[in-house]
């Protein structure tokens, strides 16, 4: 009599994540993963967040990024003898693939600030990926994140491996297949499932004369994208952004069409914890928050020069200057106004952030000698982590949202934000209601600066409130946002794309 045979085993699905950055990485998962830090966005966390959740699952994870030495403090030629034979021998077999050139290797920054550079190294950064750590890794299912990753799906669809692309950033160039080539990618492989500017006859007629687009092919060429918010999704299908390329939403609306397409809010990384930041003055809970966030105020008061008010209203500013997205001429059109209608409640501003746009700021503050009641400051981790637990509002009148972070930092941090209906803001800050107990913050909807007016108002509305009242609604939106705004949460979104994609369990599949 045959014996029953036992259940084959499938292998647990493999997941290659390519980003450009990363934040951190988790302990075991490799012999120099506490070294490896580059960010200059959202999409470092994120990176991080699901690297991290899907390594804690036991799922057979690796991620691809550039070797940034000097960013990850690794200066191969100041490692002694043992320690370089420890690192050449051990790196390559973790499941941290960095890729090697030597235009990663000096860099102090992720991206450049020139036309030229940021193509060269995302050139360089997809060459060992497609080249080198793809047939290593013999991955299952690729994750590729931005512009910089745009030529990975083309490659990746050749070779029959799903992939999926998410979108943090509408930012795209042009490029040929001539230069494909000389940055040593063999484009001929996958050249069909790039985006061209216009329909290719044959590779060689649009070698050097027909412009392939990266962040298009990512899209036209992966099995399912996400952007980071679903409405910043709907507003790209509605058309609502001109500064979106129109064939670039037309791929994006065909995905969507599909049904291959969804929104993922981003989330904070998880140090971002008013119970443990180390740059408070005093740190605090939901239940502490009242005597924690005066701690700070008057810290930042004393520090910034601002007049010593415990009940002062404190307004923060927290992103880039920019006036094409930020909107910060929408403030400064009524700063000093806003300042002299709330004179006698002791309003105050603070912003923490850089961009050609601050001088303005200093002009109204030095016109109309309101140092006392505004500061301006540049950008400084410390100072910003002070003002989020400090300040009572954050200010993000954002034109345009894919996501954003500051506005689920400051309701972590108790911190209500003022806010522009759009994108990622419309999904995550609600309209504040104290009498039903719901809502976070104050959006306006009309873009401009009687928009931003009329959303001050009510939040000095709320200011105005009792305390008591005050009070328990600050500690209902932490413990609320810090529940939803979480990382392993959002993590767990991608996991059930992945599943979807491989149409098997991610975890512990048979």
């Amino acid at each position: 009599m045959p014996r029953p045979s036992k259940k084959k085993k499938t292998r647990n699905p493999r997941i290659l994540i390519v980003t450009p950055e990363i934040t951190y990485l988790p302990q075991g998962m490799g012999n120099m993963g506490n070294h490896l830090t580059a960010k200059a966005g959202g999409l470092a966390d994120v990176s991080a967040a699901l690297v991290s959740t899907l390594f804690e699952l036991g799922s057979d994870v690796h991620v691809a990024l550039p070797h940034y030495r000097r960013m990850f403090h690794i200066e191969v030629a100041n490692l002694i003898e043992d320690e370089l034979r420890v690192f050449k021998s051990t790196l390559p077999d973790t499941r941290i693939h960095l890729a090697e050139d030597r235009i990663f290797y000096y860099r102090d920054a992720v991206y450049g600030h020139s036309d030229w550079e940021n193509p060269k190294i995302a050139l360089a950064f997809q060459r060992e990926v497609i080249n080198n750590i793809i047939p290593l890794v013999q991955p299952d299912l690729i994750h590729c994140n931005d512009w910089m990753t745009g030529l990975i799906p083309a490659a990746a669809r050749r070779r029959g491996i799903p992939c999926l692309f998410t979108i943090h950033n509408i930012h795209t160039y042009d490029t040929t297949l001539a230069s494909i080539e000389d940055a040593g990618i063999d484009a001929a492989e996958f050249w069909r499932y790039l985006y061209f500017k216009r329909q290719p006859g044959n590779y060689e007629e649009s070698r050097d004369s027909n412009p392939v687009d990266p962040l298009a092919s990512g899209v036209f060429a992966s099995h399912f994208i996400n952007t980071v918010s679903p409405t910043f999704l709907q507003e790209i299908v509605r058309g609502q952004h001109d500064f979106i390329p129109p064939h670039v939403r037309a791929e994006i609306c065909s995905k969507h069409q599909a049904g291959c397409a969804v929104g993922i809010v981003n989330a904070p990384d998880q140090t971002i914890n008013p119970q443990t930041d180390s740059c408070l003055k005093q740190t605090f809970t939901p239940d502490s928050h009242v005597k924690g966030k005066l701690a700070n105020k008057r810290a930042l008061q004393a520090l910034l020069g601002l007049e010593q008010q415990d009940n002062a209203p404190l307004f923060f500013w927290p992103s880039r200057l920019d006036p094409v997205q930020k909107g910060c001429q929408l403030l400064t059109h009524i700063l000093f106004e806003t300042v002299s209608r709330y004179w006698n409640d002791g309003l105050q501003i603070v912003v923490v952030a850089n961009g050609a746009y601050q001088r303005h700021f200093h002009d109204i503050v030095r016109f109309h000698n309101i140092n006392k009641r505004v500061a301006v400051r540049n950008f400084d981790e410390t100072l910003s982590h002070l003002a989020y637990a400090a300040s009572d509002f954050l200010f993000m009148p954002s034109l345009f949202e894919p996501c954003g972070l500051p506005q689920m930092i400051s309701s972590i941090y108790g911190s209500l934000p003022v806010a522009h209906d759009t994108g990622g803001l419309h999904d995550t800050v609600l309209p504040l209601n104290a009498a039903a107990n719901t809502g976070n913050g104050f959006l306006f909807k009309v873009y401009d600066h009687n928009g931003l007016r009329w959303a001050i108002d009510e939040a000095m509305k709320f200011h105005h409130l009792p305390r008591e009242d005050k009070a328990r609604q600050i500690s209902r939106i932490m413990t609320e946002s810090a529940k939803a705004f979480s990382l392993p949460a959002q993590a767990r979104q991608y996991v059930s794309i992945y599943e979807s994609m491989l149409k098997r369990p991610l975890i512990n599949a048979f």
